[in-house]
């Protein structure tokens, strides 16, 4: 198979625990490269995720790394299918690699928990409100960037939708919900929204009021994406240079818990809609 010049995170995370497998069970990249048929080279790029890995050799991997989880080992077989492509690769070249990794993450996502202070989650916005979003940045975006943009943050809502949504729960502080992104209509709007979008079956959002004090992560927007297994779950966050993957076991335990103490804190789903509409009605 051909080398890649730009994997993917997912490609580069399945490289990743191929490592992780060969080197639990003590196994040389000499040896692996002899089981598989390839040369030592491929190895290095196969664990880079610059160089696929078939699902049959993911299988023979686990067997000679006496891997026994077989849902894990399905999991990375699946992740070695070839020919997978989402609707974001129709964007491959005209926005960041990250936004891409983003929606990727999203579309194979079991499970999403997400905390932000300072924004509407961007599964939850408006068009009006993500447009103010975008024309706020450093340095200014063309128009033409500003509508990609656009349109890639309202196909990965699509997450939430359909006949097998993702369950989605949202921890917003009150903060987010105070700023007034695009002006006082546009946020009316939003809020609007978010009720309406928070009686979802499949979406909780959660508040967390001025009153509640400390909490840890403060700041942080944070998306826990839960994978087909513990093991593949995959924390992403946002920074100033664009966004960070995180999946060591105890950055992933970090953040369970970031978000459970959030969790208990936030009022219930119900009270939370209420405390939304009235900041709603003040506007």
């Amino acid at each position: 198979m051909a080398a890649r010049t730009s994997p993917t995170e997912r490609q580069k995370r399945l490289g990743t625990e191929v490592r992780r497998m060969r080197m639990s069970a003590d196994v040389s990249a000499e040896y692996a490269a002899g089981l598989l048929g390839v040369d030592r080279g491929k190895i290095s790029h196969i664990e880079s995720g610059v160089r696929a890995i078939s699902p049959e050799r993911v299988r023979t991997l686990a067997c000679n790394c006496d891997c026994r989880n077989e849902a894990y080992v399905d999991a990375l077989a699946q992740m070695a299918q070839p020919g997978q492509r989402g609707w974001w690769d129709r964007y491959r070249g005209s926005l960041p690699q990250g936004l891409l990794d983003i929606a990727e993450l999203e579309a194979h996502a079991v499970r999403m928990r997400a905390a932000y202070s300072m924004h509407i989650p961007g599964l939850l916005q408006t068009s009006d409100h993500a447009l103010a979003v975008f024309r706020v940045v450093i340095p200014q975006l063309p128009q033409h960037e500003v509508a990609l943009r656009l349109a890639h943050r309202v196909e990965r809502q699509q997450v939430l939708e359909g006949d097998d949504p993702t369950p989605f729960t949202a921890i917003v502080h009150e903060a987010a919900l105070r700023m007034q992104f695009g002006g006082r209509e546009t946020a009316r709007a939003q809020l609007d929204h978010l009720v309406q979008r928070a009686g979802q079956e499949n979406i909780t959002v959660r508040v967390i009021p001025f009153e509640a004090g400390a909490f840890p992560g403060a700041g942080q927007t944070v998306l826990y994406a839960e994978g087909p297994v513990l093991q593949l779950d995959t924390v992403q966050v946002d920074t100033t240079h664009g966004p960070d993957f995180l999946h060591a076991e105890g950055q992933l335990g970090k953040y369970r818990a970031h978000l459970d103490w959030m969790e208990n804190i936030a009022l219930a789903p119900e009270a939370s809609r209420d405390f939304i509409r009235k900041i709603a009605d003040d506007l």
